[in-house]
């Protein structure tokens, strides 16, 4: 599938293989980065993960609120997407805003964020395989077994064409979408003795010293809206496309969280959502939904949370390649990354970097795991909450940089006074997300479940602070070294239209300089 002759690669230099463009319409794009939010995961284990670890009743609301914050950062995001097509988004909009130095930094961030997100999904998917062949079918396996499956097929569909894989994770997510819905309308429809009351949307429920730490596990539920961009190069009409579906895709996770968070409430009770999440943990959808569903429907719910896992797994893996692929055309990676499979035009190399990454993280968690097969702790939690976390701090990280990037791009190119009111939006964003950041930092050990005076509540964080260091370190390198690679980056394939412009336009000068 791969290749390696010159003339069957794209890089920045401009050869004849390149990202496939018009590979993915905006519904394929829409169902593709929606699959990375990954909803029915969320409402399974991150909801009531923050209700009994933060106390805070009012859950829904802060999806209303984070929901408006991260819409008035799409104002300027989605702005951006009109201007800049690249594989790399994070890259290309800090480095067009704040310099080659700082989109160098953001590059090596993505790479680490995305990549530790992806990987932490893969022990909780592992151990819920594990646990569904041991109680429908008696079989007992090690959760690692599942997992490296899963990262084996996982390796396979990302060397796959972007529109096939669209449709793959297109059915998995309207599948868990509906499976919810249905959860919630259930809900609504037989709550508890409370009744169905709007209790969670009062500002009073607001209070308490979780509410920061509960604004970093909502927030991190939203990521995955901003991949579109990443796609920009394979859909037909980036420059409208790829900004509808970041708008669309805040609006859709904000409602759609707010709605099932609330109807956990309800089907609990207000009073009592917190203690019944307290006691039932991640079991708390299936537990609720077997007392209205009934036994046959949870079971399905179930098989519909691993493969709603999986469609999580490939989306988050088709952006840590493009990623590479990115840097790889743009020097920031050997030029290897920057090469697409012949076949199918994805970026096959990159594919290949996050396959390793994935097998050697997978395995050093199964290899330190000395707990009998059906026991949930240490390392198959760890590998979820230790990699999951330190991936969200390095998404708002990339979110509250590319909100100062954006404000920096509109004033440099002189149209600030156009652009005012996206760049207002922007400042008011950036400012919200600059806040949830400290938060997470400073409440790492809430977040990791943790004693406050574990060292990796240093440790974990100080991976997305090294991936800072390391890449702009390496962007200042560069910018010293070669100017001309430091130059290039964000600007993808832009890059060798300038240099043929540059190469034409001293043709023509050549002559004449001549005579």
């Amino acid at each position: 599938m791969l290749t390696g002759t010159s003339t069957e690669i794209s890089t920045f230099k401009g050869q004849d293989r390149a990202l496939r463009a018009d590979r993915i319409g905006m519904a394929g794009l829409l169902l593709s980065v929606l699959a990375a939010s990954a909803p029915l995961m969320v409402v399974a284990g991150v909801m009531p993960t923050t209700y009994s670890v933060m106390g805070i009743v009012g859950q829904p609301l802060l999806f209303v609120i984070l929901g408006v914050v991260l819409a008035l950062f799409a104002f300027g995001y989605a702005e951006m997407s009109r201007h800049v097509h690249n594989a790399g988004a994070f890259t290309a909009y800090i480095a067009r805003g704040l310099g080659g130095t700082a989109g160098a930094g953001a590059s090596v961030v993505a790479l680490v964020a995305y990549s530790a997100m992806q990987v932490g999904v893969y022990g909780i998917f592992g151990f819920e395989i594990a646990g569904l062949l041991a109680d429908h079918l008696d079989i007992t396996v090690a959760w690692w077994i599942p997992a490296l499956m899963g990262v084996a097929l996982i390796a396979v569909l990302g060397g796959l064409k972007i529109d096939l894989n669209a449709r793959v994770l297109g059915v998995l997510l309207l599948i868990e979408v509906l499976m919810v819905l249905v959860f919630d309308f259930a809900a609504v429809a037989d709550p508890a003795p409370e009744g169905l009351s709007l209790h969670a949307f009062d500002p009073g429920t607001l209070t308490g010293a979780g509410l920061g730490t509960a604004l970093v596990f909502c927030l991190a539920a939203f990521v995955g809206f901003e991949q579109s961009p990443v796609y920009a190069e394979e859909t037909s009409r980036p420059q409208i496309v790829v900004a509808r579906v970041v708008f669309l895709v805040v609006a859709f996770v904000a409602v759609f969280f707010a709605l099932s968070s609330w109807a956990l409430s309800v089907a609990a009770g207000p009073s009592r959502i917190v203690g019944s999440a307290q006691d039932a943990g991640p079991g708390l959808l299936f537990a609720l939904t077997e007392a209205r569903l009934g036994a046959g429907f949870t079971d399905v719910l179930h098989i519909f949370f691993v493969t709603g896992m999986f469609a999580c797994l490939l989306s988050f893996h088709n952006v840590v390649a493009r990623y590479a692929f990115a840097m790889g055309r743009e020097g920031l990676l050997p030029s290897a990354f920057g090469r697409t499979s012949r076949s199918s035009g994805a970026p096959a190399y990159g594919s290949l970097l996050q396959t390793g990454v994935s097998l050697a993280v997978v395995t050093a968690f199964a290899v330190a795991d000395d707990k009998p097969a059906g026991d949930p702790t240490a390392p198959v939690l760890q590998l979820f909450t230790w990699m999951g976390n330190v991936g969200a701090l390095g998404v708002i990280v990339l979110l509250a940089a590319a909100s100062a990037a954006v404000i920096a791009f509109f004033v440099r190119r002189g149209a600030a006074r156009v652009q005012a009111w996206r760049i207002a939006c922007s400042a008011v964003s950036g400012a919200a997300l600059v806040v949830i950041m400290v938060y997470a930092v400073k409440e790492f050990d809430v977040l990791l479940g943790t004693d406050p005076g574990s060292s990796l509540r240093w440790i974990l964080p100080g991976i997305i602070g090294a991936a800072v260091v390391a890449g702009v370190g390496f962007g200042l390198v560069l910018r010293s070294v070669k100017p001309q690679v430091h130059a290039r980056i964000g600007l993808g394939n832009e890059a060798f239209q300038l240099e043929k412009a540059a190469e034409s336009a001293s043709a023509r000068s050549g002559p004449k300089t001549a005579e």
